[in-house]
């Protein structure tokens, strides 16, 4: 009886290690996809005010281009670990590499997306 009740409180915490565990990995996700996502907005925040600068009047689209390549360092390199990070935490089969190229094309599609903005929005050149 005695080695019934151990058996049975055995898989009782193992049960309950599991659960936690999956519990732990779920928040750890969570977490991660929401600082992935904080990145993402404050690196746009940063991008819509170097859009909206005074100084772009005039600029060509590849001057613009390359202005916004090098604007927001920070933001850009919070954006890239945060959704590495995230990356990793929800696909850690995957080699880290392919990671840090997807962040990588999230980074470049951002930069593109203010450029697109721009020459839309850009009064026309005389």
């Amino acid at each position: 009886m005695r080695m019934l009740m151990l058996g049975a409180a055995l898989v009782m915490m193992t049960s309950a290690a599991t659960t936690f565990a999956a519990m732990a990995d779920d928040d750890d996700a969570k977490g991660a996809q929401k600082l992935a996502m904080q990145g993402r907005d404050d690196y746009w925040h940063c991008l819509a005010r170097e859009y909206s600068r005074d100084s772009n009047q005039g600029m060509s689209e590849q001057d613009f281009g390359k202005s916004v390549s090098g604007a927001c360092p920070s933001e850009r390199q919070y954006y890239r670990v945060a959704l590495l990070d995230y990356l990793t935490s929800q696909y850690p089969t995957i080699e880290s590499g392919a990671h840090l190229a997807t962040a990588n094309r999230a980074v470049e599609a951002a930069q593109k997306d203010i450029v697109t903005a721009f020459v839309k929005h850009r009064p026309p050149q005389k």
